[in-house]
């Protein structure tokens, strides 16, 4: 059965980017694998959350969603032809290229034969070059990061897809030899796949350089603390300082993304967290934190 990404964010169709946004980074947050180790439909639900909002946060493809429904997302969908032809147009999805898309006794040639040679026949002497075939690839936060192997089946042979390490959304890798079939003896073109990346519940990316907002507990804030921190390369000690605030920002140099000969940074952000009980020993403690506090905001002037 179709999904309705806008059901599950849980967002009206008319729904602002922001609005996307914060609706996928709470449902992000409540159903991360981490938060939820060994229940299965979380899982299932935040891999769903996931293909959610890498539609609907990406404009061109939300128009397309809109328009079209699903179909429209599949690789090889033309807008123009649908519009034209009303529904007779022809697509061709990454499923399509890679497991079982032969039917019958017919090969991936004869799918994609009609589709990209425009009815030209190659003849004695002459050859042509196979047109190169485009789709996208799914790959999580940490795999665009640190790099990663897919292997794909097409017609029962294994191909390895290697996505380079600092990968983006966006990026393009070309699999030699594995696009649609030349004619009159012509060697094939190339399958160019688009990598898209899936959000990260914790970290978010800017080119190298990645951010993380830090929780610490006030007794960390007050007093400074060494605390662990994830990064791409393994948890490092970060020291807080002592009287950290809210949203002040500590650099780890080089604890970023690494792509070919260059690396960026990690800014952590701290997120001053105070307790969720309410007891009457925590009452007592924030009141008597208030009073040592003061006034805050004195000065405070337009």
């Amino acid at each position: 059965m179709a999904k309705d990404y806008y059901q599950e964010l849980g967002v009206r169709r008319g729904a602002t980017p922001d609005e996307i946004k914060r609706a996928y980074k709470k449902l992000a947050m409540e159903l991360h694998p981490d938060k939820n180790p060994g229940d299965t439909k979380a899982e299932e639900r935040f891999k769903a959350v996931n293909r959610a909002h890498q539609v609907l946060s990406d404009e061109k493809r939300r128009q397309l969603y809109d328009e079209f429904g699903e179909d429209g997302l599949r690789e090889g969908f033309d807008p123009e032809m649908q519009r034209a032809y009303g529904g007779r147009g022809r697509s061709v999805s990454f499923q399509d290229i890679f497991g079982g898309s032969a039917r019958g006794t017919g090969s991936v040639g004869d799918l994609f034969g009609d589709l990209f040679s425009g009815g030209r026949r190659g003849s004695a002497g002459f050859a042509m070059r196979g047109s190169d075939l485009a789709s996208d690839v799914e790959v999580s936060f940490v795999e665009a990061v640190q790099g990663a192997t897919r292997r794909l089946t097409q017609d029962g042979e294994e191909v390895s897809v290697r996505i380079p390490a600092g990968a983006q959304d966006g990026d393009k890798v070309r699999v030699k030899g594995h696009g649609a079939p030349g004619t009159g003896g012509g060697p094939p073109g190339d399958l160019v796949l688009r990598i898209r990346v899936a959000p990260h519940p914790h970290f978010e990316r800017d080119g190298l350089d990645l951010q993380l907002e830090l929780p610490i507990t006030v007794a960390e804030a007050f007093h400074g603390a060494k605390v662990r921190v994830p990064t791409p390369n393994g948890d490092v000690t970060l020291t807080v300082p002592e009287g950290a605030q809210s949203g002040q920002r500590a650099r780890l140099k080089g604890r970023g993304v690494k792509r070919k000969d260059k690396v960026g940074d990690l800014y952590v952000r701290f997120s001053v967290k105070l307790p969720e009980a309410r007891t009457p020993e925590v009452e007592q403690a924030i009141a008597t934190l208030a009073a040592a506090t003061g006034e805050v905001r004195g000065g405070l002037t337009f």
